[in-house]
């Protein structure tokens, strides 16, 4: 019995030995008149069993089916064993057209021992509120992580992520390593599904900050940090760049790099996907489209303020360049690579500029104007003068040297000079 039922009992009791009256009763109880006869007529027919609800040790009647409930739990032990209640509900909604709401899944599985509830920490910061207008803040990161749990060829990559602040929209893309390059890629594919984001907020890695010992130096002499390539890049194309101290302090990209740890990798699980072409067919054509209508949110502000680019400008900002300085045999040298010069004007000596574009394409300028060019396999010889006369006796003269009488010899710092 509860503790409301056995003092209902007492009570009862004190009624049936005339100690109380009803109406004493029903004060005592916070029951009316009525009520309390009920009661009394129950204690007196039932006994103590007539206080206790009746519903005790019976079904709910707002219970799930149980046929309902025994497929679920099944369905769970042998397919989504290590999801989490919410995300198994969606696969079970998607993949069997079993329709369960998490809270009762979670219920459900929790009485079978297979979910543990787990108790978050306290949050002891506050959160910063998300920007205004979609395309005002734009947080980016790289989560490395074996993606494919050691399935084919994929083997540890990293997933590039990019997620507006304000709407929580995501893009994301597997690649090798977290390079210059994969930032560059995620990057013009932002720029031409929404345009330019006025502000990026990645960490300080040194893809988007330079880090040598003495960068700190240069900027504290010249009030400017020397950029990277993709610094560089962000410069031409007006977007700003305000690298993050701490991790959370880009806590929104965190946290999705946590939800896409979980969810990703089941999905490609689910999918047998083993490498990163067909992973990223699979982000881009199913997985995303998925995220964003899952976790995307309205933004404060309807006003879109990303900035509007043409593919040129693309072209031109992301990629790779560097200086270089033309040798006598029109070469330069590029990334290990040697590139001959086709030009009709003498460029030896001249600097001109190499960029190495995203699709591996190389170019060569001199004053912004293309110069044709090829790789060649190695530098080509040296062409090498023939020597003058003068130059062949000097080579076959050996030089002379004073005997050993010769006066000179006798010379030193200790002398008055040489012998007159």
């Amino acid at each position: 019995m509860s503790v409301k039922e056995r003092a209902r009992l007492g009570i009862l009791s004190k009624v049936e030995a005339d100690e109380l009256t009803l109406v004493q009763a029903a004060g005592l109880l916070g029951v009316s008149y009525r009520q309390v006869r009920r009661l009394r007529q129950r204690y007196r027919e039932h006994g103590d069993a007539g206080l206790v609800h009746g519903l005790r040790g019976r079904p709910s009647n707002r219970g799930g089916d149980r046929a309902l409930r025994e497929a679920a739990i099944g369905l769970y032990r042998e397919h989504y064993s290590d999801f989490g209640p919410t995300l198994a509900c969606e696969y079970l909604a998607a993949g069997h057209q079993l329709v369960v709401d998490d809270q009762t899944l979670r219920r459900w599985l929790q009485s079978a021992g297979l979910w543990r509830r787990c108790r978050k920490a306290p949050q002891h910061r506050r959160r910063r509120q998300r920007k205004g207008c979609f395309g005002e803040l734009v947080q980016i990161d790289g989560s490395h992580h074996d993606w494919f749990e050691g399935r084919g060829a994929g083997g540890t990559c990293v997933l590039m992520v990019m997620i507006d602040d304000a709407t929580s929209w995501t893009y994301a893309q597997l690649f090798a390593g977290e390079t210059t390059q994969a930032a560059m890629v995620m990057l013009r594919h932002w720029a031409l599904a929404h345009g330019l984001p006025r502000r990026l907020y990645p960490d300080r890695h040194s893809i988007y900050r330079v880090n040598t010992p003495n960068a700190d130096e240069i900027a504290a002499r010249t009030g400017q940090r020397p950029p990277t390539q993709f610094g560089r890049a962000m410069a031409e194309l007006g977007v700003k760049i305000t690298c993050a101290k701490s991790p959370q302090a880009k806590g929104r990209v965190e946290r999705m790099n946590g939800t896409l740890q979980d969810r990703l990798i089941k999905a490609l699980r689910v999918e047998d996907i083993g490498n990163i072409a067909a992973a990223n067919v699979y982000l881009q054509t199913t997985f995303l489209t998925q995220l964003n209508a899952r976790f995307a949110v309205a933004p404060a502000d309807a006003t879109d303020v990303h900035m509007t680019v043409d593919e040129g400008q693309l072209v031109a900002a992301l990629c790779a360049r560097e200086d270089r300085v033309v040798s006598k045999d029109q070469c330069v040298m590029w990334d290990s690579c040697v590139l001959q010069l086709q030009s009709s004007v003498n460029l030896a000596g001249k600097r001109v500029e190499v960029r190495r574009l995203l699709d591996g394409q190389t170019q060569v300028l001199r004053d912004d104007a293309l110069i044709a060019h090829h790789a060649l396999a190695a530098r080509p010889p040296q062409i090498v003068a023939e020597p003058t006369l003068c130059q062949r006796i000097a080579q076959h003269q050996k030089p002379w040297k004073p005997p050993t009488h010769h006066p000179w010899r006798g010379w030193g710092p200790s002398s008055a000079g040489p012998p007159g």
